[in-house]
Parts: C-alpha cells; structure tokens; sequence
C-alpha cells in the first residue's frame, strides 16, 4: 500500500515487471530454518534481468543482543560450470571471452579465461553443463565428476555454482562452439594443456575463481590418485 492509501503497482511486486514476474518481494520472507533470524522486510530495489533486492532482517547476536541490519543481494539464480579434461593427453578446454564486470575493474582487456558456465535456467545442473560444452565448446561430454557447489560471493550474490570435471577427447567434438551470437557470445575456444593452465594462474593469465578451483581440483586428484575418478 502506498502513502496515500492506493493499492501499491511496483511492477515485479504487484504487477508483472518487463519479464512477467510478480511477488519478486516475496523471496526470504518465510525463512525460519536459523532462529537467530528474523526476516522483518524485503523490498525490490531492482528487476531488470536479474533482481537485487534490499532485506531488513534482524540478527541475534553471540552475546545474545538482536540487531537490525539491511542486506543488499543480487539474485541472478544457480549456476554450472565444467571443465572438460583430456586425462590421456593432459589437455583442458577452458573459453575466452570479454568480461565487462572484469574490465571495468582493471583486468587489462577483459578478456577472461573460464571453464564453460552459463545459469541452469529451468535445467538440472548436469544437463546445464552439457549444454553449455556443446554452445560454448562445441563438444559432447562424456563422463561427469561432480566436484563441489560453492557459493562464489556469499557476501552479497545467492547464486551457488555446481562445479564439474567432464571426460572428452578430439573424437567429441561437434562443432566450432563460440557460443550463442544472438545473446552475445563471442567466444574463444583454447585447448590446453594442464600443467600450462595451471602456470596461466600461477602468473595471473587465469584469474576467474571458478576455473582457478577446478584446474586446482584436477591436479590435486591427479597428484594423490592419478585419475580424476579417484581410482587407480
């Protein structure tokens, strides 16, 4: 309800904002899982694609006090990201492509070097993942490991990454990849060995969290058990 007494129209509240949502306020309202916090308010600061909401909430402290804090959150939904890995000829598959985020805080050109990652959309995270080889990669995974689920920027970002490790070899590709142009993927495809990949992080050619973790994983595992499986 508004200050004088009509009925409130925020689109993405009450109406449906550009992408037909409503109730984008109602996201945390009825967290009750932690009793030491109460959700008091949240309100929608911004529904553009994706949504960044302002939440009044109050926080029982260790001494036991309540405190009254406001947390912004950027909700943009989960996401997966694969590293397809070549273990016979110790070759990864790892994109380029401009990053404005990056760019704009002072990353040279911008050009980041990934794993291939894209939002689950309405998939589950394994068939998001072999989706996002094929478009950006232009290949068809084999085996998957999962590794991990991290949440990449708890601080302010919901969004929790499903991290795997994918099996391919040369037989598995399908085409050039480079991603979709009407959403405005350019991408590069780059074949790599890993120890390489691993000096490109040692030296900063690699500075994306998600990629530094996997490349990580996948040597870790190679040191203690040879295979990425864990099997010897």
């Amino acid at each position: 309800m508004s200050d004088d007494g009509t009925p409130d129209r925020r689109p993405g509240t009450t109406v449906p904002d550009g992408r037909g949502r409503t109730g984008l306020d109602a996201v945390g309202r009825g967290l009750d899982r932690n009793p030491d916090v109460v959700v008091r308010d949240v309100e929608v600061v911004s529904d553009g694609w994706h949504v960044l909401r302002r939440t009044t909430l109050d926080v029982r402290r260790r001494d036991g006090r309540w405190d009254r804090q406001q947390r912004e959150t950027y909700d943009r939904g989960n996401g997966a990201a694969v590293l397809p890995y070549d273990e016979e000829r110790g070759i990864v598959l790892l994109t380029r492509q401009f990053r404005w985020p990056a760019y704009v805080n002072g990353h040279p050109d911008g050009m980041l070097v990934e794993v291939a990652a894209g939002l689950l959309d309405e998939d589950d995270p394994e068939t998001a993942v072999r989706r996002e080889a094929a478009e950006e990669l232009g290949i068809r995974l084999g085996d998957l490991v999962h590794v991990y689920d991290p949440f990449m920027s708890p601080g302010s970002v919901t969004e929790r990454v499903h991290c795997y490790v994918g099996s391919w070899s040369p037989a598995d590709r399908v085409d050039a990849g480079g991603g979709i142009e009407d959403e405005g993927e350019d991408i590069e495809v780059l074949e790599v060995g890993l120890d390489e990949a691993l000096a490109m992080v040692d030296d900063g050619r690699i500075a994306d969290g998600k990629t530094i973790m996997l490349l990580q994983w996948v040597a870790l595992r190679r040191a203690t058990s040879g295979t990425i499986s864990g099997e010897r």
